[in-house]
């Protein structure tokens, strides 16, 4: 089992930046794809960013490619996603996600919410316009 516990959120203008970070504890970190996956108000929970369990794959819904930019630190086990230029859109509780995958699946990166069994807490992000 693995604990998540997400950090780094505010309020930000238009155009600036956050980084999340995601610090997980428990069981090894490194067989876990994991994902980052946000909710607004009145709005499903949705995709923003994964990276797969070898770290060699990464995927991002449409809305922030270019933006935002998900990674991890191994040593720190740590998730972490680099949030450029952003727009009021983006504002939402963001939530890190994390699931243990056996080897042959490594290089798999996960969207769907339905695919992670650990959830961190979320992390509130504001943008003003």
């Amino acid at each position: 089992q693995v604990q998540l516990v997400e950090s780094g959120g505010g309020l930000v203008q238009a155009g600036g930046s956050l980084r999340l970070s995601c610090a997980a504890s428990g069981r090894t970190f490194s067989t876990y794809a994991m994902g980052w996956f946000r909710q607004a108000p009145g709005k499903e929970r949705e995709f923003v960013a994964a990276i797969s369990r070898d770290d060699g794959s990464t995927s991002y819904t449409d809305s922030v490619k270019g933006r935002f930019t998900i990674s991890r630190d191994g040593a720190k086990k740590t998730l972490y996603l680099q949030m450029n230029s952003l727009k009021p859109e983006d504002t939402a509780v963001y939530y890190c996600a994390a699931q243990d995958v056996p080897g042959y699946a490594e290089g798999v990166v996960y969207t769907t919410p339905v695919v992670y069994a650990y959830w961190g807490q979320g992390t509130q992000v504001t943008v003003s316009s």
